[in-house]
């Protein structure tokens, strides 16, 4: 006959056991709940799986919860760099464009009245002065980089083709790519610079327009 001991020792172990059940299928319960499932284009094909191979990273891809099948997400393709150059490029533009509304805001008629001096009034204008310029700095920078990248990749094929060896693929596809990116960044210097006179030009007219209220006499320029 087993020890009334063990047998205390025995129900309570089956005691715990059972009161941990609830917690154990909660637990995993939870963990279903956040499996994913992840599905993706490769090769005209939609394939679908619950782990995400190497080469699926970079892809757009839709996710959905494994136990309910609702899509829960999803995630858009990894940019080239031919269009993180054109993101930066529209985000420089609204930051741009958000500090040119800032200034125009401030340089109403009212406000006019209230600054002392022509140098109180350019001091509005420094904040958007300084994106500009850091923008054009930046532009002319990628230009000179690009076309000194560039110009040591076509001075490599051909020396290539002058020695009569092939002009491998990845050189020639090294070259396209530089390219388009050269003239991308050399279309965005022009944006940049043309942002810079016209922003000469409207300060020279909100200038004007100050001294006109002033009663100053207009300046030379």
């Amino acid at each position: 006959m087993m020890p009334k001991q063990t047998r205390l020792a025995m129900l309570g172990i089956a005691a715990l056991t059972i009161l941990a059940l609830p917690a154990m299928a909660a637990q995993t319960d939870q963990q279903a709940t956040k499996k994913k499932l992840y599905c993706w284009d490769q090769g005209g094909q939609r394939i679908c799986s619950d782990t995400l191979p190497s080469e699926a990273v970079n892809q757009a891809r839709d996710e959905f919860n494994a136990r309910s099948g609702t899509r829960s997400g999803g995630v858009g393709r990894a940019l080239n760099a031919e269009e993180r150059a054109a993101a930066a490029a529209e985000q420089a533009q609204l930051q741009a464009d958000q500090a040119a509304l800032e200034t125009r805001k401030r340089t109403d008629q009212a406000m006019l009245l209230s600054f002392q001096s022509e140098e109180d009034l350019r001091r509005v204008f420094n904040e958007r002065t300084n994106i500009v310029d850091n923008n054009v700095r930046t532009a002319r920078y990628n230009v000179a980089s690009l076309r000194e990248g560039l110009v040591s990749l076509l001075r490599l094929a051909s020396d290539r083709d002058l020695a009569g060896q092939k002009v491998p693929d990845k050189i020639a596809a090294d070259i396209q790519q530089r390219h388009r990116e050269l003239l991308w960044q050399q279309r965005l210097q022009v944006s940049f610079e043309q942002q810079r006179a016209d922003l000469d030009g409207e300060i020279e007219q909100i200038l004007q327009r100050y001294r006109a209220v002033k009663g100053m006499p207009p300046s030379a320029g």
